[in-house]
């Protein structure tokens, strides 16, 4: 069964409150909640990921889902697909859909915590950081290389037997509520903040006040925050700092795209160590052999002793 992937609906009316947002910042005298060259970065950025997201997806949703999908749900003789484990592979039913729905949301609060957790991994995601704007604009301002290996984080969902079509479904609903979360304009959003990773818990993941970096990676619900410890709610009282530690200090997408892996590759010729050039690559960003930079963990626990 196939189905129309919701970002084809949803970018245009996305692109479309993102254009009114600008307006009414404007307008509003929000002037500052805008840069046209941070814009026309993001935006350029943004086309660039679009690009090649629809290159891939020939890999991921018909290759790569597909081929995990038939090895661990095979085809009987009576045209029956049974899970290796032994369970019939599963339909279309909505309990089906919400299921999937929250197998993806697991698989993106781990996805997206690694992508902080791992300097590879961040060096990729550091693209969707750098800007000091927090608006609808920096929404789409997605590093290219995180869609290379994203999929492999999912590969579990369709091997337990959801149809790669219905996961694709989910992404796609999953990626529309990440957009909107950009947003200053919305409130703290009453009971909801229970249970969803709302447009306040999101600037929250976008500061680099320290009490704030390394929160909230959820992606629709705030539950997987919650139960791993990574949650953090909203201070109105703190000015949030927008932005990234190490700033690439330019407009220029591609200086943004390789930004951080300049400074890995820089920081591995520090030592001649092997472990140490490997902990520069895969270890915590901030990660430092000789403590000349610090990770989060690190920042926080020298705080703690002043």
């Amino acid at each position: 069964m196939n189905f129309t992937n919701p970002l084809v609906y949803g970018v245009p009316f996305f692109l479309g409150i993102m254009l009114l947002e600008l307006s009414h910042s404007k307008i509003t005298g929000r002037k500052d909640l805008y840069n046209w060259k941070d814009l026309a970065c993001s935006v350029s950025i943004g086309i660039g990921s679009a690009a090649i997201a629809a290159l891939l997806k020939t890999v991921t949703a018909i290759l790569l889902f597909n081929l995990v999908y038939d090895y661990f749900n095979p085809l009987t003789e009576n045209g029956i697909r049974i899970n290796i484990f032994g369970w019939d592979a599963f339909g279309y039913a909505w309990y089906i859909w919400l299921l999937c729905m929250l197998a993806d949301d697991f698989s993106y609060y781990w996805f997206h915590r690694q992508n902080h957790m791992v300097r590879f991994f961040w060096a990729a995601h550091f693209v969707h950081h750098s800007s000091e704007k927090f608006n609808l604009g920096t929404a789409v301002r997605n590093g290219w290389f995180t869609l290379i290996y994203k999929p492999f984080f999912y590969l579990w969902i369709p091997a337990l037997g959801f149809p790669p079509a219905m996961l694709l479904v989910c992404l796609g609903i999953e990626s529309l509520w990440q957009f909107q979360l950009h947003s200053t304009y919305i409130p703290k959003l009453g009971f909801l903040e229970n249970i969803l990773n709302t447009h306040t818990m999101h600037q929250v993941h976008h500061a680099r006040n320290l009490e704030y970096m390394d929160k909230n990676h959820g992606g629709i619900l705030n539950v997987f925050d919650r139960i791993f410890g990574t949650w953090k709610e909203l201070d109105e009282r703190v000015e949030i700092e927008f932005g990234v530690t190490s700033p690439p200090d330019s407009y220029n997408p591609a200086i943004i795209l390789i930004h951080e892996y300049r400074n890995i590759i820089k920081d591995t010729k520090k030592s001649s160590n092997w472990k140490y050039k490997f902990m520069y690559v895969f270890g915590p960003p901030g990660w430092s052999h000789d403590g000349s930079t610090k990770t989060v963990r690190q920042m926080r626990e020298e705080k703690k002793k002043k």
